[in-house]
Order: structure tokens, then C-alpha cells, then sequence
């Protein structure tokens, strides 16, 4: 059994595979007499109105019919390729014993702990609410994301919200429909399609809930800075004090390189697992279960069950190779994090049964027993 079963909400009743967005200030506002935060985070205490679900002012078809010719976006190019080149370039430093073996060990220590930021903090934290988190834990997360640079939380979790709810159309961000490459890179050197504007505009009017936390809103307003200091100076500056890298070496490694490698990381989360692997639970979407990019972003490549369960912290069955689940489970222990949400193996069957494949084997590891976790 998984360390923080004992906190795990199992959910019984049929959940859509898209996300929902609420937008829960004014759905539980405190007027009503019904408490819409508790440490920052989302407590709902009834089901709002569908209609704020409703999409009827926003009509998909007109803007699949359309036709949209992208522009470069000139600056994020020139970015992307000095990145890789530099990033190139650090390699063959590396092949060659140019830097000092602990400024790789550095690096790739530095890759894997900052991309609990992404997984456990961005992602099924503040994109899926798939668990709660306490103040030092969100905080935390907060600065291992800054360290990756993939922009704001807010910025981020909104278009993944995006991505969730029209995956695989044209309001997709990285639509993977437009091939491998855009939906690896592309979608971040040019111009998105009006229809994925759209539908950011008006996903922000129901996602208040995020800047609703102080953590997020805080991380926004200082992100230039913060960005500075914890993704170029700090890791620039750890090799060349601690154990005397030069400091030529240690931006282009320990900066550049590292930077380069972690973007990379997540965007194989959206090409190569919508792509490449076996689909056992849905095999009417375009996810799959990719072993390699989870084994190399922490637990994010099981991506077929992670579209239809997006509620899910665990973003797979238990089992399966998911350190940010560890992660996650570690904090439940000690309290910081908690309301663990995860679908139970009934409906995972049904699912399965549903609309699987027909790959799927049996599950790894069971389903906690009634007294070791509440039911929704």
C-alpha cells in the first residue's frame, strides 16, 4: 500500500475526463455563508450551477473551418535556438572532461529536484487541485518550479487547463494534431490559433482560483527576478564557489544546459505521449502510456490514464514508476500535503472495459480497503 493511503479520497461516480473550471468566488462566495478557502486552498461544499461549464458563446466548429496561417514569433525562436546550441555545446564540454564531475552530478541532481516543481506543484497541485497542500509545501514548490523557468504558475496551469478541456483541437495550445515538432516546440516560437486566445480569455474568468493563492500571486509579481536569481545565479553560482568550476563552464552547464534539458523533459510530455505507447484506457484520445518519458519526468509520462483521470494525484495506477506520487505520498505523512484524490480501482475497470485498448494487464497494487481511506 502506498505510504499516504490512509489519506486518499476514492471517487466511485463517473468523472469526465476533461476539467471543469469553476469559478469559485463566485460560486462559493463567503456571503453565502460558505467557506471558499481553507489555508489557500479550494474547498468546495456544493455543486455549482453547469452553467458555468456551458461553452454555447464559443463555437469550436467556425474555428476548426478556419483557416490560420501562424507567424514566428522572432524573439522565442532566437531564444530556443541559443538555448540548444549553447546546450550543444555544453555536451561536448562534458564528452570531453572539460568540467568537473561534480558540476554534472550538480546538474542532473538539480534537473530532477526542480521538476518536482513541475509534477507535483504545477501540475497536479495547482492545475488539477488533485491534492491539497499546506504553506511551506506550496512555498517550496513555488521556487523548485521558478528554478525550472518555465514561466509563472499561473501562466502555466492556465494553459494547461486549456489543454485539458480541448485537447486535441484547434484551442489546444500544443494541438499535437499539427504534428510532432509543433506540439514538442512550436507551439511556444509561434502564434497561437485565435481559437486557443479565445478560450485562454475565457478560462480566466473561471480560474480565480489561483490567483486566489498568495504563493501564486506573489511568484507571478516577482518572476522576472525571481527567475534571475533562482535559475541563472544561484545554479551558476554553486559550481563555481563550492568547488571551483570556471565560471564560463558553470553558466554553460550548470545554467544553459540544465535549463535546456528540463524544457526539453516536459516537452516530450507533450509529443512523445500523445504519439508513441499503448492507450488501456481510452483508446478514443490521442495520449498514451510512454514508460521512458515518465521514467524521465518524474511519473508524467503515463499519459493515457492521466487524460482520463486528471483529478488524479497519482497520474497513474500505483505501481507503475511515479516518484512524484512518492513525492507526494512523503508530504502526506508529515501533514503538508492532504485531501489526496484518486480514482479506485472499480472505475478504473470500468474504464477500462469501456473504452481500453484491450492492453491492459492486472493492477499492481490494490485498492486500499475501506478503512484505510474515505469515501467521497
Amino acid at each position: 500500500m502506498a505510504p499516504a493511503q490512509q489519506d486518499v479520497t476514492m471517487r466511485e461516480e463517473s468523472v469526465q475526463p476533461l476539467i471543469k473550471i469553476r469559478d469559485l468566488k463566485s460560486e462559493y462566495s463567503s456571503e453565502n455563508g460558505i467557506d471558499c478557502f481553507d489555508n489557500n486552498n479550494i474547498v468546495i461544499k456544493k455543486r455549482p450551477s453547469d452553467d458555468i461549464f456551458s461553452d454555447k458563446d464559443f463555437d469550436l466548429s467556425q474555428y476548426e473551418a478556419m483557416e490560420f496561417t501562424p507567424r514566428i514569433r522572432w524573439p522565442d525562436l532566437i531564444v530556443q535556438l541559443a538555448l540548444h546550441s549553447l546546450s550543444i555545446y555544453g555536451l561536448y564540454l562534458v564528452l570531453t572532461f572539460e568540467v568537473k564531475f561534480f558540476t554534472i552530478l550538480f546538474v542532473l541532481a538539480t534537473v530532477y529536484t526542480s521538476g518536482f516543481g513541475i509534477t507535483a506543484g504545477v501540475h497536479r497541485l495547482w492545475s488539477h487541485r488533485a491534492y491539497r497542500a499546506t504553506l511551506p509545501l506550496r512555498i517550496v514548490l513555488a521556487i523548485l518550479f521558478t528554478i525550472t523557468g518555465q514561466r509563472d504558475i499561473y501562466t502555466w496551469a492556465l494553459d494547461h487547463r486549456v489543454h485539458h478541456k480541448y485537447s486535441e483541437t484547434v484551442a489546444d495550445p500544443h494541438d499535437v494534431r499539427r504534428g510532432f515538432w509543433f506540439a514538442h516546440v512550436g507551439w511556444l516560437v509561434l502564434s497561437p490559433h485565435p481559437a486557443v486566445e479565445n478560450r485562454r480569455a475565457a478560462l480566466k474568468l473561471t480560474s480565480t482560483d489561483l490567483m486566489a493563492d498568495p504563493v501564486v500571486r506573489i511568484q507571478k509579481l516577482l518572476f522576472i527576478p525571481l527567475f534571475g536569481l533562482l535559475n541563472i545565479i544561484v545554479p551558476t553560482a554553486v559550481p563555481w564557489y563550492c568547488w571551483q568550476e570556471t565560471l564560463l563552464n558553470s553558466l554553460i552547464l550548470s545554467f544553459v544546459t540544465r535549463f535546456t534539458i528540463t524544457l526539453n523533459i516536459a516537452y516530450c510530455v507533450n509529443s512523445f505521449a500523445h504519439l508513441w505507447g499503448n492507450k488501456p484506457y481510452d483508446k478514443f484520445i490521442t495520449p498514451v502510456e510512454n514508460a521512458v518519458v515518465s521514467l524521465a519526468a518524474l511519473g508524467e509520462g503515463w499519459h493515457n490514464y492521466h487524460h482520463v483521470f486528471p483529478w488524479d494525484y497519482r497520474t497513474s495506477e500505483l505501481g507503475r514508476i511515479n516518484i512524484s506520487t512518492n513525492f507526494i505520498d512523503a508530504f502526506a505523512k508529515i501533514g503538508w500535503a492532504y485531501d489526496l484524490k484518486a480514482a479506485s480501482t472499480s472505475m478504473i475497470i470500468n474504464r477500462v472495459k469501456k473504452t481500453g485498448d484491450g492492453t491492459f494487464g492486472e493492477t499492481e497494487e490494490p485498492e486500499p480497503s475501506p478503512a484505510e481511506h474515505k469515501h467521497l
